[in-house]
C-alpha cells in the first residue's frame, strides 16, 4: 500500500529567522493522523536564516539526526561537542537522560536549508552520545547509502532504534531498490528535485509511506535527493 504526503499538506510556520514545515506533528502543529511513522517521530524541513539559530535548549530520550542541505549549522552542546555540519556531513546525537545544545546558522549572508528528522529509541536513560560522519556525492549517487541504523550497516552511525536511514541522488537514468523483509514499511522523503518512487511521481518536500510491499524502487529523478526510512 501506498499512501502520499504532499509537501504542500505538511504543517508549516514561519517565524521570521525560521521557516519550517512539519511532515508530523510538530510544536503547534497537530494532526491526530500524522504522529508519525513506526519510531520515525519528526521530519522538520527548515531554513534558517543567516546569523539566527536555536539558542540552548534540552532533549532527552530521542535519536536525533540532522541532514544539512545548503549552508551550514554550528552545534554546541553540554557534552562538550562543538562542530559546523554542512552538506554531506550528518550529525547525529542521542539525547539520553539528557542534553542541552545550541545550534545556528553561522554565514552571515546565506540561508541553511536542513532537515532535523527525530526517531523514537528502544531503550532510555542511557547516557547522551554524539557523532558525525560525511558521506560523500560518490557514496549517494545513483544508490541508497545508509547514513545511520541499529546495526552498523555499510559504514553508517549506529543508532537506539531498528530502523536504516538512507540517502540517495538520483538523475537521469539512475535507479536503486530496497529491498524490505517481511513485517518491514519504509517512507520516503524527496528533499530536492523530483524522484518516482513505487511507480509515484514525489516532487521537493513529498513523502510516500510504503507498507504491506516487497521493495521501495526509485527512478526518474531530476537532480533528486532522496531519504529513504527502513521502519519496523
Amino acid at each position: 500500500m501506498l499512501t502520499i504526503r504532499r509537501s504542500a499538506e505538511r504543517g508549516h510556520a514561519n517565524h521570521g529567522w525560521l521557516d519550517s514545515f512539519h511532515t508530523f506533528s510538530f510544536a503547534n502543529y497537530y494532526d491526530p493522523s500524522h504522529m508519525g511513522f513506526g519510531a520515525l517521530r519528526v521530519i522538520n524541513d527548515d531554513r534558517i536564516a543567516a546569523g539566527r539559530g536555536f539558542g540552548t535548549h534540552g532533549h532527552r530520550d530521542m535519536e536525533i539526526i540532522t541532514y544539512v542541505l545548503d549552508g551550514a549549522i554550528a552545534h554546541k552542546d553540554s557534552m562538550g561537542s562543538g562542530s559546523t555540519i554542512q552538506p554531506g556531513n550528518v550529525q547525529r546525537m542521542s539525547a539520553g537522560r539528557g542534553v542541552m545544545h545550541s545550534e545556528f546558522n553561522p554565514r552571515a549572508d546565506q540561508e541553511t536549508h536542513l532537515l532535523q528528522i527525530w526517531i523514537e529509541p528502544d531503550v532510555t536513560g542511557i547516557a547522551p552520545e554524539y557523532e558525525e560522519k560525511t558521506f560523500s556525492d560518490e557514496q549517494k549517487r545513483g544508490r541508497l547509502q545508509a547514513l545511520v541504523s541499529g546495526d552498523g550497516i555499510d559504514g553508517s552511525m549506529k543508532i537506539h532504534q531498528n530502523v536504516r536511514l538512507y540517502a540517495g541522488l538520483f538523475d537521469g537514468d539512475e535507479s536503486a531498490t530496497l529491498d524490505l523483509a517481511p513485517g518491514r514499511r519504509a517512507w520516503v522523503h524527496v528533499a530536492r528535485g523530483s524522484v518516482v518512487a513505487n511507480g509515484i511521481e514525489l516532487a521537493a518536500g513529498d513523502a510516500v509511506a510504503i507498507t504491506d510491499e516487497t521493495r521501495v524502487a526509485l527512478s526518474g529523478g531530476k537532480d533528486a535527493e532522496v531519504l529513504v526510512f527502513d521502519l519496523a
